[in-house]
């Protein structure tokens, strides 16, 4: 029995061979989705981007306006910032123009005495105003102010007389005392075309000064900070 079985499977009639491609194909298909993960919709869609982080926003100091200077000026103000290397020229408190500057050889910290090549800090004015500087144009400045006087009367650097004096043409709104050891004769001028050069003034581009000294009177406030 058992060889007669083998003999009628062995016996029966061979599949076509398109058949097995058949069943190939189906069971390929059917099992197609366990073999790998199905694609992912977003990974279609392109890569996200984001956009770049905001820049700082700047000081309004920083931009220069370029708004037209014409003279008169309505309550003009200059401002200095020495470690901006700045001069901002201010009409009713409107930022007109920014300036690049130079200062003295000894740019840091507050004038204190003569010949230290230090530019003062403090509030001034203007208290003269010379078209004829060597400098090509110039705006005095009225240092030593009464601050600077009483701060050099306590470090015994000037007399009581000299404190006077100061005292005296700062409340006129004159010419100070340049001649005490606290030192004198700052101005605002022109020849900043190169590096911190000068004795304790501030240096503008001779065009710079030239614009500035248009419209800037005598009487004009100038507050210097580090």
């Amino acid at each position: 029995m058992i060889w007669k079985s083998r003999l009628s499977f062995m016996g029966a009639p061979t599949p076509p061979a398109f058949l097995y491609v058949f069943l190939i194909l189906a069971f390929t298909f059917l099992h197609s989705g366990c073999a790998t993960n199905p694609p992912s919709q977003t990974a279609q869609l392109p890569p996200t981007t984001h956009p770049p982080p905001c820049a700082p926003p700047q000081n309004e100091e920083d931009i220069d306006p370029g708004l037209p200077v014409s003279s008169p000026l309505k309550d003009p103000k200059i401002v200095i910032k020495k470690s901006k290397k700045k001069l901002f020229l201010y009409s009713e408190k409107k930022l007109l123009r920014t300036y690049p500057i130079k200062l003295g050889l000894n740019p840091v910290g507050d004038k204190l005495r003569q010949g230290d090549k230090r530019t003062p800090e403090g509030s001034y004015y203007v208290c003269i105003k010379n078209p004829r500087s060597k400098y090509y144009l110039s705006l005095g400045l009225s240092y030593p102010s009464i601050e600077d006087a009483d701060r050099g009367l306590e470090q015994k650097l000037i007399s009581k007389g000299d404190r006077d004096r100061i005292i005296e043409r700062i409340s006129k709104k004159s010419i100070p005392p340049w001649d005490t050891p606290l030192g004198g004769e700052i101005f605002i001028h022109g020849g900043g075309e190169t590096w911190d050069w000068t004795y304790g003034c501030v240096a503008l581009h001779n065009k710079d000064i030239e614009e500035l000294y248009k419209v800037i009177t005598v009487g004009t406030e100038v507050v210097i900070q580090q």
